[in-house]
């Protein structure tokens, strides 16, 4: 299995826009970070990307991901899925909608904001193209098969929020949670 970190910034990325800090006026390339997303790929093929931010082109192109099966979403905060127009490229060379998967509360709130990428009903004017999404609600604790591998939603409190970490795997991955508490570590040994 492998694991592509696309971003590993905070939610204003690295670095922030008017910030005059030592890290935000580096010239190390590793204190340039992006907003965070990452891809998962199994070892026949599967490519799972976790989260669109808003960077998501310039990442995917940065780490030469030219196709995906599915998406999963950790939860609805901007700066993890304000780059999901962006899985269009995807979507024109596929068949079918691509299959996105995140808690019913997260996909129910990404439904609202993208609306056209989710309404069979809207089409695009000719000459161009739309994202095309297929949204299938995650029961927490549960392993869902997707592609070739199972993935396990895991909720993680995220202040006032709830968010959904994944054991995809023998891998467990985990984004904006500032503790786990120890029904979820155990989920994710």
């Amino acid at each position: 299995m492998k694991l592509t970190f696309l971003g590993t910034g905070t939610s204003f990325g690295v670095p922030q826009i008017g910030c005059h800090c030592p890290v935000c006026r580096s010239p190390d390339p590793r204190d340039r970070r992006n907003r965070v997303g990452a891809v998962v790929e199994t070892d026949r093929g599967t490519r799972l990307l976790i989260d669109t931010p808003p960077e998501l082109r310039l990442q995917l192109i940065t780490c030469g991901i030219d196709r995906i099966d599915a998406v999963l979403f950790t939860h609805d905060h901007a700066d993890h899925v304000q780059g999901l127009d962006d899985v269009r490229a995807f979507t024109m060379r596929r068949d079918a909608p691509l299959k996105m998967y995140g808690s019913e509360g997260t996909l129910d709130r990404i439904s609202k904001r993208f609306p056209y990428i989710f309404d069979e009903r809207v089409r695009p004017l000719p000459g161009t193209s739309k994202p095309e999404g297929q949204l299938q609600a995650l029961v927490a604790g549960e392993t869902c098969e997707i592609g070739d591998i199972g993935v396990t939603a895991i909720e993680v409190p995220h202040g006032a929020a709830t968010v959904f970490g994944y054991r995809i795997g023998g891998l467990a991955y985990v984004t904006d949670a500032k503790r786990i508490p120890p029904e979820a570590m155990e989920r994710l040994k």
